[in-house]
């Protein structure tokens, strides 16, 4: 399915470090651990989720973006899908074409149909991907080149089929132990440099590969559980990332990062940080 636009200077996005203009939340009004889908939700789901004072730390997290000149657009939640507030995964935009994903696992299918329906009412095209299971968690964009992660949750045909979309762009598929979710729960992107990377998840051979490309800034083991690797760049060398991943953040600054500290420990119980939060759609 495909919708189309004549401007698109609405979509754009070829970098996870350029200045971020425009994204997607949504608040965690119905967030709960349902179903357990990742290891994280394994050490919570009895204590499970203060949904008020995940709300309240994600309307910091909103209040962060907007203060930094960023425009937020905000979807409906529905109790019908208790991970909605994890948008990056329902889309992803790659250059002028915003994709809608199609979901792994059952408990999230149907978000996507609340993306497609505020992209119909605002008139902005999307490119919808229904044959292959893909979400936007596993996939990192640096100017032409676009890593695929390779899970439980994005299948390789999936791959080739984004391929054969996007001719003009290096897809590059990273496999990685299905345990950690998503490729972005284990690398992410900071510059045309940097990039974190927590490197017992990935291939000794996958990790050589990606230190030619970047200077990799490594994450222990106790700060992958809390999601020092899923931090959002907001452009300009400025960073989100939680007050919790000490080493992280101290690395970042090391490195001329500067990092904003939010508090986001209700929200990663779940099982995803602030990357996982939002769904860039405009980048310059």
């Amino acid at each position: 399915m495909v919708k189309i636009i004549q401007d698109k200077s609405q979509i754009h996005c070829k970098s996870e470090y350029g200045t971020l203009q425009k994204v997607v939340l949504c608040e965690p009004q119905f967030m709960e651990i349902r179903e357990v889908i990742n290891d994280v939700q394994k050490k919570y789901i009895n204590d499970n989720i203060d949904r008020s004072l995940a709300i309240s730390q994600h309307q910091k997290f909103e209040q962060t973006l907007r203060n930094a000149g960023v425009e937020v657009i905000k979807l409906q939640p529905s109790k019908d899908h208790p991970e909605q507030v994890f948008t990056r995964d329902i889309g992803f935009t790659l250059g002028n074409s915003l994709f809608i994903s199609e979901m792994a696992n059952p408990i999230r299918q149907g978000e996507e149909k609340v993306l497609a329906n505020w992209m119909n009412e605002h008139d902005i095209s999307y490119k919808k991907l229904s044959t292959h299971s893909i979400e936007g968690g596993d996939v990192i964009v640096d100017g032409n080149r676009v890593f695929i992660g390779i899970s439980h949750r994005t299948c390789k045909d999936a791959v080739q089929a984004l391929q054969k979309e996007l001719p003009d762009f290096e897809i590059i598929p990273i496999p990685f132990n299905p345990k950690y979710l998503h490729l972005d729960c284990v690398f992410n992107i900071l510059s045309s440099k940097d990039a974190l990377i927590y490197p017992d998840a990935l291939d000794p051979k996958i990790v050589e590969n990606l230190s030619s490309m970047y200077h990799l800034i490594e994450v222990s083991e106790s700060e992958q559980f809390s999601m020092g690797t899923n931090v959002l760049s907001i452009g300009q060398n400025r960073v989100l990332s939680l007050p919790t991943n000490r080493d992280v953040n101290s690395q970042l600054r090391q490195h001329g990062y500067q990092v904003l500290e939010i508090e986001f420990s209700e929200i990663i119980k779940s099982g995803g940080s602030f990357r996982c939060c939002s769904m860039p759609i405009l980048r310059k």
